[in-house]
């Protein structure tokens, strides 16, 4: 290979087994401090890859993730995340494994190795030039991710990638590549630490700021967010008597009778 693999270089850390809980616990997060750093390198690339996104969701397109392994999990979580976040729909952000559902909570042997399969997956979901493909690779190199990234490029539909090698086979096969080198991880070659937490934060960056440039919160809020659960409820609830003046009984009625922050307080107003 051409080029420099520091996921896979030797720990900086020798004799593992032989340090105390607190020793390791210490050590870990001093490795952990410096992915943030890593991060904030390349938040160039991560805005460049925002815009396009971006662009291509205001034209209707929808955004795809394709992983293997812990890679291919967050992206499915971040994924997974969006409809009761910010109350889009289940297929706009879509995550796709290697291995398929399975592959979420038990390794498929030699998922990762076929470098077609992820095409076929994305031709399930009927996949346009509107659309845009980050492909999520921590070496950079998941044949899976790759063929499916080159299919995309041949037939003009956008493509980015998040990996922890500079100048990896994957970032050079992508046209919004993103690049986060957090170094070796503590225990030699274990990518779902430092890199796992890498592409967690950049994949946090990529959907929030893509989901408020496309008017998903007001504020700081999330107006549109699914209300699942009690707790939403009530926050739900707290927002909108922030936003207009109603007691916490007249606010619940309001959200109940429409679903969402948003369109309480647009009906309140249109009312009042």
């Amino acid at each position: 290979m051409d080029f420099t693999k520091t996921t896979e270089q030797a720990s900086k850390h020798e004799n593992l087994e032989k340090m105390s809980v607190s020793d390791l616990l210490t050590n870990i997060n001093n490795e952990d401090k410096t992915v943030p750093l890593a991060v904030e390198k390349a938040l160039p690339q991560i805005e460049v890859l925002v815009t396009e996104i971006v662009s291509k969701m205001k034209q209707g397109g929808r955004l795809f993730y394709i992983g293997a392994g812990t890679s291919g999990r967050l992206g499915i979580v971040d994924a997974s995340e969006c409809p009761p976040t910010f109350g889009v729909a289940f297929d706009l952000v879509i995550g796709i494994i290697a291995g398929g559902d399975t592959a979420i909570r038990k390794a498929v042997e030699f998922a990762e190795d076929d470098n077609q399969q992820a095409w076929k997956d994305l031709q399930e979901w009927n996949i346009t030039e509107n659309d845009i493909v980050i492909g999520i690779a921590a070496s950079g190199t998941t044949p899976y991710v790759i063929g499916g990234l080159e299919e995309c490029n041949k037939r003009n539909i956008s493509t980015g990638s998040v990996s922890c090698n500079a100048e990896s086979p994957l970032s050079k096969t992508a046209k919004f590549p993103i690049d986060v080198v957090v170094g070796p991880e503590f225990v030699t070659g274990s990518s779902r630490m430092k890199a796992g937490t890498a592409q967690k934060l950049v994949l946090n960056m990529i959907s929030t700021a893509t989901m408020i440039q496309l008017g998903k919160v007001k504020g700081n809020k999330m107006v549109d967010m699914q209300l699942s659960n009690t707790k939403l409820i009530d926050r739900g609830t707290r927002m909108i008597m922030e936003e207009i003046p109603v007691n916490y009984e007249e606010a619940n009625q309001l959200l109940t009778s429409h679903g969402s922050v948003r369109n309480a307080v647009n009906f309140y107003n249109n009312n009042k």
